[in-house]
């Protein structure tokens, strides 16, 4: 008889997490649970409201939890201070001090411990030496570059040695391209230290540029976990498919499916169309470069289902253009197809909340029921 395969080190566990603002209305976040492997980076991801700032303040301490419970490799650290649950935040305005230098930002919160002057500035300066901003030491904030700030700030977040380094949307007050040079170094910074990062984005290129899981939230509830590429390929309901983009939604007898855009096959309406193909025409061209990206509207199609787009590469294109209005045959080859599921039902329509008694009894049990 088989052994029981014997699960990865989890650093975060999440259960049966809960945040409600006030009684009687819909949870901001609706008892999730979840497991975030020790050494690696996730994403939570989901558009504005959808829960996932909250969670991870519920998991830096710098928002109560309703219910559930948070665990910090196997210690519930639901209901202690942010200051002793092993854990740092590393938020979008950097939160720096403009009149301290880069050191002694570095260098504060071992300030507040009681550390000596010359210790608390020589493990700050080695930490940015560590982040390539040593050369910078004495430098205010205002005299920083964007990208040099979220150095210090992350130097800062290190300083405290945490296990878990907690990150609100680092990314979006940079321009485009630090964006995505910082996005290199934030992957390169969590492999080298081996810590494991949370961070919360709305950017689906930004994580599934960094995640090695990526949490897409909704509702305040989780609609999918997986890697970026099972979560972008195999998208688990019509929401996961439109908000991670680049798929199309079509009905059929067996139920909604998502094809992506690049997978599509467009030919003109003049050609013979193939068993099943959808007559359509060309609403839109965009020229992007190394791609071209076609609108089209759908003949006859039910109402949120018109609108579809189909992908190809610039050299496809060159080959048989495609003009504003021009009629065409869309089609795909089955395997491309992914069957969609239900999805998260909106607040108004889940059950309700348990209260009295049940909710009391669910509290008391909530860590001994982890479904992993």
């Amino acid at each position: 008889m088989n052994a029981a395969a014997t699960p990865e080190p989890a650093a975060v566990e999440i259960v049966a997490l809960t945040k409600r603002y006030a009684p009687g209305t819909p949870a901001a976040v609706d008892r999730i649970d979840l497991r975030i492997a020790s050494g690696s980076y996730c994403c939570l991801l989901g558009p504005s409201g959808c829960g996932k700032s909250t969670t991870l303040r519920m998991i830096a301490g710098h928002e109560s939890v309703s219910s559930g419970d948070i665990l910090l490799d196997n210690r519930n650290i639901t209901n202690l201070p942010a200051a002793a649950r092993g854990t740092a935040m590393m938020f979008q305005s950097f939160a720096l001090f403009p009149h301290l230098s880069a050191t002694d930002n570095v260098a504060f919160s071992l300030k507040m411990k009681g550390v000596g002057k010359a210790e608390r500035h020589k493990r700050a300066n080695d930490l940015l030496e560590r982040v390539a901003m040593g050369h910078l030491a004495a430098r205010k904030p205002g005299e920083l570059s964007g990208g040099q700030q979220q150095r210090v700030a992350l130097a800062r977040a290190l300083i405290t040695e945490p296990r878990v380094l907690l990150l609100d949307e680092p990314l979006s007050a940079l321009d485009p391209f630090l964006r995505i040079q910082m996005r290199a170094e934030l992957r390169r910074w969590q492999k080298e230290l081996g810590l494991t990062f949370i961070h919360v984005t709305h950017s689906q290129e930004e994580a599934m540029a960094l995640a090695d899981t990526m949490v897409v939230m909704n509702h305040g509830v989780i609609e999918q976990v997986g890697s970026p590429h099972a979560v972008y390929n195999h998208p688990a309901s019509e929401f996961v498919a439109r908000f991670m983009g680049g798929h199309n939604v079509f009905d059929t007898p067996a139920g909604p499916i998502a094809v992506r855009n690049d997978r599509m096959r467009i030919a003109a309406a003049t050609q013979a169309a193939t068993d099943g193909a959808l007559a359509a025409t060309v609403t839109d061209v965009e020229y992007q470069g190394t791609y071209v990206l076609l609108g089209l509207a759908l003949d006859g199609a039910a109402a949120g289902r018109q609108n579809v787009s189909v992908l190809l590469s610039e050299a496809a294109f060159l080959a048989r253009p495609y003009a504003h209005g021009e009629a065409v045959h869309l089609s795909w080859a089955e395997a491309d197809a992914r069957v969609l599921g239900p999805g998260v039902k909106p607040p108004s329509e889940r059950a309700p909340a348990p209260t009295g008694a049940e909710a009391a009894r669910q509290d008391d049990t909530a860590v001994l029921a982890v479904p992993f």
